[in-house]
């Protein structure tokens, strides 16, 4: 498969309150001990608002344009305003074209839970929550703080949720050994198993 500068894409997939983003603070550093360049996409479902109305950027914003770069010398912000639909739900592949990919070894994705995309499901038996692997084939992992293997009908890995260089190993490892398919799932690269 030719991936014209597409990096590896795996996500992190759970029910709210599963410890999605503690596990990734934990794991991030952890990549980049190791010298990898990380990026990270986070969805949520809540509007946003980084700015405050008192500001330039956010005054700019309103006056009606639909992207602002707000750069600084320690960072970049770029902002996106769709006035066309409030009700519009971002769409991974085109939130992964918004980053610069050529500055990137790996792509880190929380959320897109529904979305095709190899992942890391985040899971905690305390929470009476199933199992997302059980309906969801893209799930090679799970993180979970279970004392006990978990019931499910395959043999995907359990990786202990509090054992944050466990996690980043497994990621290190299928970074080596996954196919280009796994890889990049995330861009809507995908076999007869998941459609076109």
């Amino acid at each position: 498969m030719h991936t014209n500068g597409l990096k590896p894409v795996i996500g992190f997939a759970g029910y709210s309150g599963s410890g999605k983003t503690t596990l990734l603070e934990g794991v991030i550093p952890l990549l980049k001990q190791s010298g990898l360049r990380v990026g990270l996409l986070k969805h949520s479902h809540h509007n946003i608002e980084p700015d405050s109305p008192k500001k330039d950027s956010y005054r700019l914003r309103y006056a009606g344009s639909d992207q602002l770069l707000l750069a600084t010398s320690s960072r970049h912000m770029l902002f996106f305003e769709y006035h066309d639909n409030n009700d519009r739900e971002p769409e991974l592949k085109e939130c992964l074209t918004q980053l610069d990919l050529n500055k990137l070894d790996i792509v880190l994705v929380e959320g897109f839970r529904d979305t095709s995309l190899t992942k890391i499901e985040v899971h905690r038996p305390s929470h009476e929550k199933p199992l997302l692997c059980e309906h969801d084939d893209d799930i090679i992992a799970i993180a979970t703080d279970s004392a006990y293997p978990l019931p499910v009908s395959n043999d995907i890995p359990q990786i202990d949720i509090n054992s944050h260089e466990a996690v980043a190993g497994f990621i290190k490892h299928w970074l080596n050994t996954a196919t280009d398919q796994a890889r990049y799932l995330g861009y809507g690269k995908k076999d007869a198993n998941h459609g076109e």
